[in-house]
């Protein structure tokens, strides 16, 4: 795909003038990671913020000792309580900028993946993840945005860029993801964690996933699912969500 300007996917941010094709380039220098900060504007934020009230009794909190602690929201309880996420996620300015920062046809999950859009809680003590790749189960390459929404802690996405590069020297870094930053990378590539909440934090991050193939063997889907559902969402929102909401 050839990144040419300008493009409507303008409108998804705070400063208009952005210039796609310098991001666009520093995404592939990254191995294919880049972090904008306060980049969404209000027209798309607010109304996923104006959600959030909503969703306080649908958090479901897990815990693996060792790995991660805190609490998730599955894309069907979006669709139900926050139609405001999931019109995000389907905004032709989204697809669009993200497809041309990675310079690839981009498809949107299939409507039975309960992770193609979800909210991630970082709300009460020692609330983390350790590190991880987003591992696609997918037969093509899947493509993780983060978007912050409120951020009153001291979390950190840390991140390191060229994990396991057989010729790249790792580079790591973290950053907050404030309300309104934007986060875009492989999930096959980036080695990456939140590290923990104190008392009293408040941490509030949507995540959307984009594939180049959602084509998926049928164990690999069974497998995706119980990661899922023992992981973030709990089996009855992995396994019922959809068919109730």
């Amino acid at each position: 795909m050839t990144i040419t300007a300008p493009s409507p996917s303008a409108a998804l941010a705070s400063d208009p003038a952005f210039d796609l094709a310098r991001l666009s380039a520093e995404f592939r220098a990254n191995n294919e990671f880049i972090a904008l900060p306060r980049f969404i504007g209000d027209r798309h934020l607010a109304p996923m913020l104006a959600s959030l009230a909503a969703l306080e009794s649908r958090v479901h909190r897990n815990f693996i000792p060792g790995h991660k602690k805190g609490g998730s929201v599955s894309r069907y309880e979006l669709d139900h309580f926050a139609p405001a996420v999931p019109a995000f996620y389907r905004t032709p300015e989204l697809l669009d900028f993200v497809q041309r920062l990675c310079g690839r046809e981009l498809l949107y999950c299939p409507s039975d993946d309960p992770h193609a859009y979800a909210l991630y809680y970082y709300t009460e003590a020692g609330d983390h993840i350790g590190y991880h790749y987003d591992t696609s189960y997918y037969k093509g390459a899947r493509y993780t945005v983060l978007v912050g929404l409120v951020d009153q802690s001291h979390c950190r996405l840390e991140y390191e860029l060229f994990h396991e590069h057989p010729t790249r020297a790792p580079i790591s870094g973290g950053i907050a993801l404030e309300p309104g930053t934007l986060v875009v990378f492989n999930g096959d590539k980036l080695w990456h964690r939140v590290t923990p909440a104190a008392a009293g934090d408040r941490r509030i991050a949507l995540t959307l996933e984009f594939v180049t193939d959602y084509s998926m063997h049928p164990l690999r889907r069974f497998v995706s699912n119980m990661k899922d559902a023992i992981a973030y969402f709990g089996f009855r929102q992995v396994f019922s969500g959809g068919r109730r909401a």
